[in-house]
């Protein structure tokens, strides 16, 4: 069956439209459809300009821009007919744009390709997602600032291999976030800076022989400048590549603290209590407060590291200019970007409703031999000892605790006088959890000095 209007829109280079194979393999309006909002400001932009160079008569672009704001009300309404036949959304819009105003639609197309069209079009809904990604950020960021304010001075176990390792503060913790995010950020500002340059009027490949301006469109469309070679213009999907990187980052560092948080609020920890807004019960044990939405967090990496890794295997053997593969290049972004903004709203949301248990946060920081490198560093300020010995007493000592079946600060002095004759009673104002955090005072250490110096840091470069 001969498929009329796919064949006009062909421009009758086919006898016979697609079979239903090609059709569903060519199309893609099931998912470029939402690029309708950028498709029609590209075309408003290039329209606007193909006036102002005179290719147009203000008759034709005063059609077109109204015709097209028919036609953004309509999809934005929910009563536009999308259909698979026109293939993607620059087709539709066209057909539509077409049916409302007449002859003067057939000239919108004038200086322009859809290769550059969808490259603008793409481009341009990257960049709202660099946007929205920026305000996720800092969102999220806020809400650390303020658990790493409210505990700043809270003391909890520190960790290496999942093990205790010395003591640090709640606000020590919320801030080593804030600088994994702050990165997220800086890569999203730099990313978005990078690639804010227009491919529209780059037409199929090699540019046009209208006079078209360039910067004209480029300017309305909130870019920085034209792209400055044709060919890259319509072949680039670097722009969506940083996307991904940036996104797969970011979801790394949500995924470990969503690790965390999964950790910290079982019964073996309790080193948070999450909001029921963000926990789960089960269908069959009653007592179970599920902490479902760290888990979900945690899972959806895998989706927005598999978008990363399936672009690239699109684009790595492309000769330029532009191949239909790239058709393949928007379902990952468009699931790797939804995944990664619920995936920060989830996080802040959670980040600000739980509850620090600082009792157990403070039992934790207790246990486990936290302050043995206290005590090495006490016997080399005091008593002069060379660190590697400082280490092996304090190693002899530890493993005197773990026989008796207490933690350092409990042996008397003359077990530690048995290990090592010199040791005084003064060794004893080191092994208190608060003791050994208030103590690291070098930058960027845990002592809670160290960490509202932090907090004001990021607050003033946020403000």
């Amino acid at each position: 069956m001969t498929d009329k209007t796919s064949n006009t829109m062909w421009g009758g280079r086919f006898a016979a439209g697609p079979d239903a194979i090609m059709e569903a393999i060519n199309a893609s309006i099931g998912f470029d459809q939402r690029l309708a909002a950028q498709d029609i400001a590209g075309s408003r932009a290039h329209a606007a300009m193909l006036g102002a160079t005179g290719i147009l008569t203000d008759t034709d672009v005063e059609a077109i821009r109204e015709g097209l704001l028919t036609v953004l009300s309509e999809i934005e309404g929910g009563h536009f007919a999308f259909s698979t036949a026109l293939e993607d959304i620059h087709m539709n819009v066209e057909s539509r744009l077409k049916e409302i105003i007449g002859e003067p639609a057939g000239r919108l197309h004038t200086g322009r390709s859809r290769n550059d069209q969808v490259a603008t079009d793409f481009k341009l809904w990257v960049r709202d997602q660099f946007d929205a990604a920026e305000t996720g950020l800092l969102a999220l960021i806020h809400a650390l600032l303020g658990q790493a304010e409210a505990g700043a001075d809270w003391v909890m176990p520190g960790f290496t291999h999942l093990q205790v390792a010395q003591p640090v503060t709640w606000g020590h913790h919320m801030m080593a976030y804030v600088e994994m995010f702050g990165r997220d950020l800086s890569r999203v500002r730099d990313a978005r800076a990078r690639m804010n340059t227009s491919p529209l009027g780059a037409a199929a490949l090699a540019g046009t022989s209208f006079p078209i301006d360039r910067h004209m469109t480029a300017k309305a469309l909130g870019f920085d400048t034209p792209a400055a070679n044709s060919l890259d213009a319509v072949s680039d999907r670097d722009f969506a590549l940083d996307f991904l990187s940036v996104a797969s980052i970011s979801a790394m560092h949500l995924s470990r603290f969503a690790e965390e948080l999964v950790i910290w609020s079982s019964a073996q920890f309790r080193f948070v209590t999450l909001s029921d807004r963000f926990s789960t019960g089960s269908s069959i044990m009653p007592q179970k407060k599920n902490p479902d939405a760290a888990e979900l967090i945690r899972a959806k990496v895998g989706r927005i590291f598999g978008a990363n890794v399936s672009l690239m295997m699109v684009m790595k053997g492309l000769p330029l200019t532009y191949s239909k593969d790239m058709q393949e290049d928007k379902e990952q972004v468009f699931d790797a970007a939804d995944s990664w903004m619920l995936a920060m709203a989830a996080m802040e949301g959670m980040v600000k409703d739980m509850t620090a248990n600082r009792e157990s946060l403070a039992a934790a920081a207790a246990t486990g031999f936290s302050t043995a490198t206290d005590l090495a560093d006490w016997l080399v300020r005091v008593l002069g000892m060379p660190f590697r010995d400082a280490h092996h007493v304090t190693g002899t000592l530890v493993a005197l605790a773990e026989s008796k079946g207490c933690d350092l600060p409990d042996l008397s002095l003359e077990d530690m006088q048995n290990v090592h004759a010199k040791i005084t009673g003064d060794v004893f104002d080191v092994l208190g959890v608060q003791n050994s955090v208030r103590s690291r005072m070098s930058y960027g250490g845990t002592a809670p000095e160290q960490v509202r110096t932090q907090i004001k840091l990021w607050k003033d470069a946020l403000s």
